[in-house]
């Protein structure tokens, strides 16, 4: 029997091995470079493009998949159909997308009007409207307000507001003196002014402009939480009524911003980070009127640049892409076009997907392999010795009662209220879009129960993730192909691959931010004291082995930042080893072309993170992403998992070896 199947229908000894030797790199030293020896051929066939500024195992699926997409979306691009059916509505938004010489005649007029608006504010009051207003247009403001589930009340939805206002999104470009980063800010400075200059400001004014940009950014930056201190789940709530909100951070317009945002009234709120709200409020009271319209003109602008004509987003691309995160060359349109679609109708498309690409027998082969990885942390959870058998029942009433959704969800969204028009330009359809999915979660999330059934994830994503809110894991259609899951592959392969993908996903549910949340989803301490305090030394162990890792030269790895997807891989591979062991005592595997099973298994993992990246966009992902990088989810995680050292025969006089007695030790 198949251990992954639902039913006996495949023996193992007819599959591959799943492993391919071209992709690996077989002169390198596992003990030295395990990340080199399992991808090094992969990566070797597939160098940078232009086009990359990081090029992965996940975006080379992307690209099948957006080839896919393509030939579904053209099809209903070339042809007529009914207006108001989603047909339409996707052809038609791709057809405007991939209408250059329209766009490129129009230049700013599309968003011309809302300028001129912004421009004839009279008032600071009529100012906070307005900005209420292009929030729900999808425009980023000063702050940022949304609704999700209340962390501590998670049956129930809470309106949250957060911070936000960064154009580059994370407060240390901002501040930082090191001289990337320097560079990259006087860059940042230059794009801004163009934008201004491409709108009608002659060079003095947008020079002011860009002044008044930088500095309402600049002060909103330093009273930021940054990468790390949003990770602090207790640390980034605040839960109040709707009157103290009023009296406790008076300097903010709310009724009228929970107007125009098209938020009914509501009791309760949580205001996630109160320092840089109260530092909007005292921007909002200091500075002039000029300075802040010209904020929110650039905000229009700089949302609307990939709408806009080819000129606009060449400005965007030079900054952002290239800049920022080192890209070469642009996308070309067509796939630029397919991201709007998706943007705009990301289910609507997910369901055409899944219709021809997604196989049912996959869903139910991992439907019985999630259960065998939900079987084997169960037991990891058992093994654990420094956990009191208190907190063990805790945590297996946890893992019970995890939610799991493979593959699509069950019910579709429903697209009836959004309008897409030909005789509309490219920039107002897609603020149509964004108009009714605003609406369409204001009115299905605030003063309403949490909808458990609810994806947060479109069916072609190729991702997984866990929610701890709902206890939810989630692994999209998308995903569910080579090389994370071979249906031609035998277990040894899919174990090291979506196996460990699936048991990452359940170790969030008890990493450094999961564990605080019970199996009702709920900020609730289930932990005995002293088990708490060994979990927090043991998880310290990782925070500081990738702490002392050097991603670049004078730039190390930010142990705590990455400390909860770190704990989920080390998880994840340690479960699905054992699920794969469990498999084995009922159908043991044979060496196939030269590799045990359990070098299959750590082989397939290895290959997973496979990808060649820019030194810019290492630096990007190293201030930003709590992920570690591709190299050292191997390199930084086979050496805390003792079956990785028999396997391979690794010994104190490798590099990658770490001492027993230093190893992490957790799930």
């Amino acid at each position: 029997m198949m251990a992954m199947a639902a039913s006996g229908t495949f023996a193992q000894s007819s599959l591959s091995s799943g492993i391919d030797k071209a992709n690996m790199n077989l002169t390198a030293n596992p003990g030295t470079d395990f990340f080199e020896y399992a991808a090094g051929g992969w990566m070797k066939a597939h160098p940078l493009t232009p086009e990359y500024s990081r090029y992965a195992q996940f975006d080379a699926l992307q690209e099948n998949n957006r080839k896919q997409l393509k030939e579904l979306i053209e099809e209903l691009a070339g042809k007529q159909h009914t207006q108001g059916s989603l047909q339409q509505k996707i052809g038609s938004l791709y057809n405007a997308a991939m209408d250059s010489v329209r766009r490129n005649e129009m230049g700013w007029q599309p968003i011309e009007r809302v300028l001129k608006e912004i421009d004839g504010i009279k008032g600071k009051s009529s100012y906070q409207m307005m900005a209420a207003r292009l929030n729900r247009r999808g425009v980023q403001s000063m702050f940022g307000i949304y609704c999700d589930a209340d962390l501590r009340n998670s049956k129930e939805n809470l309106v949250q507001i957060n911070q936000s206002g960064l154009s580059m999104g994370e407060r240390d470009y901002y501040l930082d003196e090191d001289a990337p980063t320097q560079k990259i800010r006087e860059a940042y400075k230059q794009y801004v002014k163009k934008l201004f200059m491409m709108t009608g400001y002659d060079a003095t004014r947008a020079e002011q402009a860009m002044k008044a940009v930088l500095d309402i950014e600049t002060r909103i930056a330093k009273a930021s939480y940054s990468a790390t201190q949003q990770r602090d789940v207790e640390g980034n709530y605040h839960k109040m009524s709707y009157e103290q909100l009023l009296t406790d951070y008076p300097g903010i317009d709310w009724s009228t911003c929970l107007l125009f945002n098209g938020i009914p009234a509501v009791k309760e709120v949580s205001v996630n980070q109160p320092e840089p709200i109260h530092e909007v409020e005292k921007i909002l009271a200091e500075t002039s009127l000029d300075d802040l319209k010209a904020y929110m003109h650039f905000k229009v602008t700089d949302d609307a640049t990939s709408c806009l004509s080819d000129d606009f987003r060449s400005a965007s691309f030079d900054f952002y892409n290239r800049t920022m995160s080192g890209a070469e060359q642009d996308r070309p349109r067509w796939k630029r076009a397919i991201s709007a679609v998706e943007g705009a109708l990301g289910m609507a498309v997910g369901r055409m997907y899944v219709e021809k690409h997604f196989p049912e027998s996959s869903k139910q082969r991992m439907v019985q392999l999630v259960k065998n990885l939900q079987t084997a942390l169960g037991q990891r959870i058992d093994q654990q010795e420094w956990m009191s058998e208190e907190t063990k029942k805790q945590a297996h009433e946890k893992l019970d009662a995890f939610y799991v959704k493979i593959g699509y969800p069950d019910t579709w969204m429903d697209y009836s209220g959004l309008e897409i028009r030909d005789s509309l330009s490219f920039y107002e359809n897609m603020v149509q879009a964004s108009e009714f999915l605003h609406d369409y979660y204001i009115k299905k999330r605030v003063n309403r129960p949490v909808d458990r059934d609810e994806w947060l994830m479109t069916p072609q994503t190729i991702n997984a993730y866990y929610n701890p809110t709902t206890n939810e894991i989630c692994f999209p259609a998308g995903i569910l192909q080579p090389p994370f899951f071979n249906a031609e592959a035998d277990d040894a392969c899919n174990y090291g691959a979506i196996g460990v993908v699936i048991g990452h996903e359940m170790t969030h549910g008890f990493d450094d931010q999961g564990s605080q949340f019970d199996k009702d989803g709920n900020l609730k301490n289930w932990w005995t004291e002293a088990d708490g305090k060994n979990f927090k030394n043991r998880t310290q162990v990782m925070e500081t082995f990738f702490d002392k890792i050097e991603v670049l030269p004078g730039m190390y790895a930010n142990g705590k930042l990455t400390l909860g997807e770190n704990i989920a891989d080390h998880g994840g591979l340690n479960v699905s080893f054992l699920a794969l062991q469990n498999a084995m005592k009922e159908n043991p595997l044979p060496a196939k072309d030269g590799f045990t099973p359990e070098q299959r298994f750590f082989l397939s993992y290895g290959l997973i993170w496979g990808n060649n990246v820019r030194e810019e966009m290492l630096r990007q992902l190293n201030k930003m992403d709590p992920h570690s990088p591709g190299r050292w989810r191997v390199n930084g995680a086979l050496p805390h998992i003792d079956a990785w050292y028999k396997a391979f025969d690794i010994s104190k006089k490798d590099p990658l070896f770490v001492p027993k007695k230093n190893r992490v030790d957790v799930w």
